[in-house]
Order: structure tokens, then sequence, then C-alpha cells
């Protein structure tokens, strides 16, 4: 018999790969219904990027396990993401904010901060990507 959590899981890889992302509770294994808010990465130096060919079952367990504690904060969920541009899969800490050009400060700072530039942002309601950088937008 197939756990709840195997079956989170799952959905979590289906939707990522079929549908280009997904946003979760890990704790109660639900996912997030489209919100109209700015979705990056709080922690982008948690970030895994992986070739679509990867075990995303096994990799999935590590992520959620390793970064268990951050995925508990009130602010924070399981993002995941397949770039069209590289085809590879992000799992992310996410955070978002409903305001664009305080999402677009926000994702400047923490990539200061945390060292590593963080991609892109997406809203899920309006189903839109905004690149951050010119070598991801092909400019």
């Amino acid at each position: 018999m197939t756990s709840r959590f195997e079956r989170y899981i799952e959905e979590i890889i289906r939707r990522t790969l079929y549908e280009g992302g997904s946003a979760s509770n890990p704790e109660k294994f639900s996912f997030y219904p489209p919100r109209d808010l700015w979705c990056f990465p709080k922690y982008p130096s948690r970030t895994d990027i992986l070739p679509r060919a990867t075990d995303l079952v096994q990799a999935l367990k590590e992520f959620l396990e390793r970064n268990k504690d951050v995925l508990k904060e009130e602010d924070c969920w399981l993002g995941t993401w397949l770039n069209p541009k590289t085809d590879e899969v992000y799992l992310d800490v996410s955070t978002g904010c409903e305001d664009l050009e305080a999402a677009q400060k926000l994702t400047v700072q923490v990539s200061s901060l945390e060292g590593r530039r963080i991609v892109a942002m997406f809203n899920p309601k309006q189903n839109k990507t905004i690149y951050l950088w010119e070598e991801e937008r092909g400019d």
C-alpha cells in the first residue's frame, strides 16, 4: 500500500514535470491553489537544481529532510519548478510577495545575502514567469 507521503511525492513530481511546478506544504502533504503572489526562493543557497533525468523521488526526500526546519517557517513552502529554458528541476524553500516591485527588490537582496542568484519569479495566478538576469531572459 502506498503511503500518504509517497503519494504526495509522486504528485509533486507529476505537477512539476507536466504542469511546470508546484507549491505545497510538506507537513500537511497539501498543495496550494494558484495565488496572485510573486514566488521565489527565500533561501537560494538551499535550492537544488537537478537534471530532469534525476531520481526525483530520492532527491525530494533528501531535500525535504535537509530543509525540514525552514520549511516550517510561516512564510515558506516547498516550491518546485521545471525551467523551460534548461529542462532542469528546481527544488526551493519558497516564499512570496504580492507586490511585483517589492518582490524584485527582495530577490536582489536575498540573492546578495545568500551568494546565489535567483533565476526567476513566478506568479501562479497570472501564470507568468519573470526572469531576473539577462542571460536567463535571453536579452
